[in-house]
C-alpha cells in the first residue's frame, strides 16, 4: 500500500491530506509540532473546538471521520537535522508543507531519493501564476514569490494549491491510489 509522508499539519499539509483521503489513500505518515490557533481556522483542515490541541493529531482525527479504516501514525514533534531521519523513511511520497525554507531544504536534501511535493508562494489571492515546477523527482507548486511573510494567506489560494499538490501525487501514483507504483 502506498504511504504519503505528511510534514507540517497547517494549510497545505492537512489539506492536501484531506483531498489523499477523499482520493482513496488510506495510509499516512504525519509530522508537526504546532498547535490549532484560531487564525489557522480560514485555511486549514480545522475547526474551533480544536484550538490549542496539537495539529498532527487532530488532524489524524479528522481524516478518520471522513475514512475511519485508516493507517495513520502521528507525530508530535519538531523536526530538525538530528531526527528527521526518523520519520519518512518508508513513504513512497512526502508532501513538504514546511513555513519556513530551512525546514523545506532539510528536508529536499534528506530525502532526495523520495518523491517530493512542495509549496513555494502560496501567500495573496492571486491563483493566475500558481504553477507546478517538476525537477526528477521534486514538484513544487506556486507562484515562487509570495512569502506568507510578506504575504495574508488566504483559503482560497492555500487550498487551490493544496488540490493541485494532492492531484500531482495522483499523477505520480498514476491515477490509482491503492496500487503499487
Amino acid at each position: 500500500m502506498i504511504k504519503i509522508g505528511i510534514a507540517g499539519c497547517g494549510g497545505i499539509g492537512s489539506n492536501v491530506a484531506m483531498n489523499l483521503v477523499r482520493a482513496g489513500l488510506e495510509n499516512f505518515i504525519l509530522v508537526d509540532f504546532d498547535k490549532v490557533e484560531e487564525s489557522n481556522l480560514n485555511r486549514q483542515f480545522f475547526f474551533k473546538k480544536q484550538i490549542g490541541s496539537y495539529k498532527a493529531l487532530v488532524l489524524e482525527e479528522n481524516l478518520k471521520n471522513i475514512n475511519p479504516n485508516l493507517n495513520i501514525d502521528s507525530f508530535v514533534e519538531k523536526i530538525y537535522e538530528g531526527n528527521i531521519s526518523n520519520f519518512f523513511t518508508n513513504c513512497d511520497i512526502i508532501v513538504e508543507a514546511f513555513d519556513k525554507k530551512e525546514f523545506k531544504t532539510l528536508l529536499i536534501e534528506n530525502y532526495s531519493n523520495k518523491y517530493i511535493v512542495s509549496a513555494n508562494g502560496i501567500g495573496g489571492r492571486e491563483l493566475e501564476s500558481v504553477k507546478t515546477l517538476t525537477l526528477k523527482k521534486l514538484n513544487i507548486v506556486g507562484d515562487f514569490y509570495s512569502d506568507i511573510s510578506n504575504y495574508k494567506t488566504y483559503s482560497t489560494k492555500v487550498m487551490f494549491i493544496a488540490c493541485i499538490m494532492a492531484n500531482k501525487i495522483l499523477d505520480i501514483l498514476g491515477g490509482f491510489p491503492n496500487e503499487k507504483f
